[in-house]
């Protein structure tokens, strides 16, 4: 087996047990009511003359937030709390506007399309943030992160800031938390300790499958491997053996230490992680739906064994929280650090923003202010937690995680590092998180932002090449010996040669400063 081979598909001696909290929330229909809760909210034009940001000198305004996920029922009860407690800070309001991960992409670009005016957005390479900056959606953040952004600068530093630039601006701001990537797999908790289990003796693909196919002779109700919504068998080549250099049409091999740009099909590990992804597919040790799914299906509903995942201290705990039923987790490779993966998720500001300054000082708070986070990710004290110390919380009596009112993803917003944590979390969380930054190897290429703009009629049809083969290759709904070939000459139709040329130069030129 060759080197590279055994970094994707082997279990490194690398364990991490520490806890995170997240969860689902948002509905575009649902927030899309809550106009009413702030109708004395306006564009404010007269932020410049508030120098100190004094909420009694700046105009009432409106700030929307748009990010992905599923509304909660009290979505407008926390949001009428929030809009309460940023009027006392920035005389601002909020509106909640989430949309379903399902239909994010899609509705986000007609928002887009369409000149709709809000405020802040979720972005992050996977969700079209190169693309969104090459078409001029995001505003650069620079100045206003110098004018009214200084406790984001003071959490995330100069480097961090300055590593995601494009073009020499910042256009988002990502999350402080893990900076690094590792890839595994989840498992149904309760199937691992009914049937004995033992995890460390999965050390490399080929190891995980009688176990799967043990599940699919004894628990014949169970899914052994849950695929989709972006979690497939291939994924751990297309996160694990790549830097891909912002979008993933043209790549770095993390085991070369050359600068130099590839065809990600062309590498052997895909073809040979794809093979056993059509393998495992057509045993039936699969969902067969798994190209098309975009939720997490019959895993979240208790029906399957594993999922593939990106990993960090406490992502089983994470979904622990989640799904509501517990997970343990697998790590098959060193965590990597790249720009991709500093920029995981992050947030920026729409052009159409009416006061872009007063959407920075919403951000600066996220970074800075406890109280506020912890609103926004987890609801209202004493109906969505109950505070057990100054850093954990717990649900109500009477309230799980499937029925409380509000959650949100708190790995998606600010400073996570000043979230609240819960009782099954390990209280060394966030040092954990710290001790993964550092420890991660880093891409030769860390720090480069790939700029699309001279390649961006390409780009898009790249985009829709993928769309048509790499969902069906990675998580071995198709042969791949057959498929693989189409891919790849499909790319290079639609002008994969031209962009990897680009982006060589780009990088070439990147190289010089470093």
């Amino acid at each position: 087996m060759s080197a590279a081979k055994k970094r994707i598909v082997s279990i490194m001696a690398f364990a991490l047990s520490t806890s995170i909290v997240v969860a689902g929330c948002g509905n575009n229909n649902a927030a899309s009511t809550a106009e009413s809760s702030a109708k004395a909210s306006q564009p404010a034009t007269t932020v410049e003359s508030a120098g100190k940001d004094e909420p009694s000198k700046l105009d009432p305004y409106k700030i929307t937030l748009v990010y992905p996920g599923d509304a909660p029922k009290d979505l407008l009860e926390v949001q009428t709390a929030m809009s309460e407690y940023l009027t006392e800070k920035i005389n601002a309001t909020i509106e909640l506007k989430p949309i379903d991960w399902g239909s994010w992409m899609e509705k986000t670009n007609l928002m887009f399309a369409s000149q709709e005016k809000f405020d802040v957005v979720i972005t992050a390479s996977t969700l079209g943030y190169y693309s969104n900056v090459a078409k001029g959606a995001y505003l650069p953040l620079d100045d206003l992160l110098s004018q009214h952004g200084k406790d984001i600068t003071g959490v995330l530093g100069d480097e961090i800031l300055s590593g995601l630039k494009v073009k020499g601006q910042i256009y988002g701001t990502p999350t402080n938390k893990e900076f690094a990537g590792a890839n595994g797999f989840l498992f149904n908790k309760a199937l691992v300790d009914k049937y004995n289990i033992d995890l460390n003796q999965i050390n490399k693909l080929e190891d995980l499958d009688p176990v799967l196919r043990m599940i699919k002779e004894k628990e014949p109700g169970i899914t052994p491997l849950f695929e989709g919504n972006l979690r497939f068998v291939g994924s751990l080549v297309l996160n694990g053996q790549y830097d891909g250099l912002g979008d993933g049409y043209g790549v770095l091999n993390r085991n070369s230490d050359s600068l130099t740009v590839i065809d990600k099909t062309e590498v052997p590990e895909y073809m040979e992680v794809a093979k056993i992804a059509h393998k495992w597919y057509k045993d039936g040790l699969v969902n067969k739906d798994a190209a098309s799914v975009k939720d997490w299906g019959l895993m979240q509903a208790g029906k399957a064994f594993a999922v593939q995942q990106e990993l960090k201290p406490g992502k089983d705990a994470e979904m622990s929280m989640a799904w509501g039923f517990p997970v343990v987790q697998k790590q098959l490779d060193i965590p990597y650090t790249t720009t991709v993966t500093v920029g995981g998720i992050m947030l920026a500001l729409s052009k159409t923003s009416q006061n872009p300054e007063r959407a920075m000082m919403f951000l600066n708070l996220l970074y800075s202010d406890k109280t506020l986070i912890n609103m926004l990710d987890f609801g209202i004290e004493n109906k969505h937690f109950v505070k057990k110390s100054d850093t954990m919380i717990d649900y109500p009596e009477g309230i799980d995680a499937k029925s409380v009112g509000y959650r949100n993803e708190a790995w998606m917003f600010g400073n996570q590092m000043n979230t609240y944590l819960f009782p099954n979390e390990d209280p060394n969380k966030w040092n954990a998180f710290k001790q993964f930054n550092e420890e991660a190897e880093k891409s030769i290429a860390l720090g480069f932002a790939w700029d699309s703009e001279p390649v961006k009629n390409e780009v898009a049809a790249l985009i829709n090449v993928s769309k048509q083969f790499e969902d069906a290759i990675i998580s071995g709904s198709v042969d791949p010996e057959v498929y693989i070939p189409k891919y790849r000459e499909a790319l290079k139709a639609a002008g994969l040669d031209k962009v990897i040329a680009e982006k060589q130069k780009q990088l070439d030129e990147w190289a010089k400063t470093k």
